[in-house]
């Protein structure tokens, strides 16, 4: 039984090396386009920070957090988060970590959202998305590295595509979440008074399920965040680079101040953009 179950195995890896080669030969002109859109973001997101520089940063995220949190002991963690960065001298690899970070929470949160939203109108419709998403965040990252690398060679974009695949089950989850578990009560009053369903998404279903909705995107931070050292393997730079020269190398020093870096940029965004409690 054994010998039989070894010798007819399950083509799972000839399956996913053909879907690979059919979708490189015939969809190359897509991914290329693709790229070259992501590629203008990244630059857009990039020259943006580097024109802000790091005062002008560290001003926008302490202004951010006071507006957000009304805390000024968050303010004071975030201030020092930043002067941490700084003290280190990693405000280049930041910036590029930071690019990676907000680029695919625009681009997870663009997509996850409104999925979320149409899963939440459509039961039949999350059932089939949950066993995808729970997929796309149990298989090992690695495993999206090889066909990223295929389709937009080295760089940021493939680094982008694995930590969005990665990531964007938190926002569509959540969001889900978020607009299944608004109260009855508020979506009847509201079509009682005549709403229609765009008003009563926009002005009922999206404000009491903020709270989820923002959770999903502190999550999607994290997820990327927690991506930075295998994004760096297919070229995307950022914290991730001393990180792995610390391993290469053997120097702990590398890997420690990277690490803590990274740390305190978890931190930075964390305390900015969790939720207020009531």
């Amino acid at each position: 039984m054994m010998e039989w179950l070894t010798e007819n195995k399950i083509p799972v890896g000839d399956g996913a090396e053909l879907v690979v080669d059919w979708l490189k030969d015939h969809f190359q002109l897509g991914f290329d386009v693709l790229a070259d859109g992501l590629d203008a973001l990244i630059d857009t997101v990039t020259l943006g920070l580097e024109s802000v520089g790091p005062v002008g940063l560290t001003v926008i995220f302490i202004g951010l957090t006071w507006v957000l949190q009304r805390s000024w002991k968050k303010c004071v963690i975030v201030a020092l988060g930043m002067l941490f960065i700084l003290n280190q001298g990693y405000w280049d690899r930041t910036t590029e970590t930071l690019t990676l970070i907000l680029v695919s929470c625009i681009v997870c949160m663009g997509v996850g959202i409104p999925i979320g939203i149409l899963a939440a109108r459509r039961k039949w419709l999350y059932s089939a998305l949950e066993p995808i998403l729970d997929l796309m965040q149990t298989l090992p990252t690695f495993v999206y590295l090889i066909p990223a690398v295929i389709f937009f060679g080295l760089g940021q974009v493939p680094g982008l595509i694995a930590t969005v695949i990665f990531a964007i089950p938190a926002p569509i989850r959540l969001t889900y979440l978020g607009i299944s578990s608004v109260p009855t009560a508020l979506t009847e009053a509201a079509t009682a008074f005549g709403a229609t369903s765009i008003q009563r998404l926009v002005k009922v279903e999206i404000p009491s399920a903020f709270p989820q909705i923002m959770v999903g995107l502190n999550q999607t931070i994290m997820l990327s965040l927690s991506m930075v050292v295998i994004a760096t393997l297919v070229g995307a730079g950022g914290l991730g680079q001393p990180v792995l020269n610390g391993l290469n190398r053997m120097k702990p020093d590398l890997g420690f101040e990277a690490g803590f870096v990274i740390v305190a940029l978890a931190t930075v965004l964390r305390v900015m953009l969790e939720v207020r409690k009531s």
